[in-house]
C-alpha cells in the first residue's frame, strides 16, 4: 500500500453522497489510490484546520468535488485555498452532471475514470 497514491477531497458537506461515490473507485483492489477527506458538520476551529493542513501535506494532490454548493462552503473554500498553499496539484471534478460551476483558479473536468485516473496518475 505505501506505493499507492494518496488524494484528498475537498467538498462541500452537501455533496457528501458524491464523495462517498468517488471514495467507492478506491476500494477495488487494483486502485493504485486511497482517497481521504475531513468532512465536519460543525464549525471549523484550529485544530479542525491543523488535521485538514496534516493530512493535505501528506497528500500527493487534491480533487475537488466542484458544485453550486462550493459556492457557499466556508470549510471546502479553506481546503482549496490550503492546497494551493501547499503546493500540491488540484483537480476540479464536476459533481453532477447538469452543475458546472467554476472556482477561481482551479481547473474542472467531467466527472469520469480518464478524468479521474490522469490526474492521480500525473501525481
Amino acid at each position: 500500500m505505501s506505493d499507492k497514491k494518496v488524494v484528498f477531497i475537498a467538498f462541500a458537506i452537501e455533496d457528501e453522497r458524491q464523495r462517498d461515490f468517488l471514495k467507492g473507485q478506491s476500494l477495488h483492489s487494483r486502485a493504485p489510490f486511497e482517497f481521504i477527506d475531513m468532512s465536519v458538520k460543525e464549525p471549523y476551529d484550529t485544530a479542525w484546520k491543523d488535521r485538514v493542513r496534516t493530512r493535505i501535506r501528506r497528500s500527493h494532490g487534491v480533487i475537488v468535488l466542484v458544485s453550486e454548493n462550493s459556492l457557499t462552503s466556508s470549510g471546502q473554500k479553506w481546503e482549496i485555498q490550503c492546497a494551493k498553499d501547499e503546493r500540491k496539484p488540484i483537480r476540479g471534478i464536476w459533481a453532477y452532471a447538469g452543475d458546472r460551476t467554476s472556482i477561481a483558479g482551479v481547473s474542472t473536468y467531467a466527472w469520469n475514470d480518464k478524468s479521474i485516473n490522469n490526474f492521480i496518475e500525473s501525481l
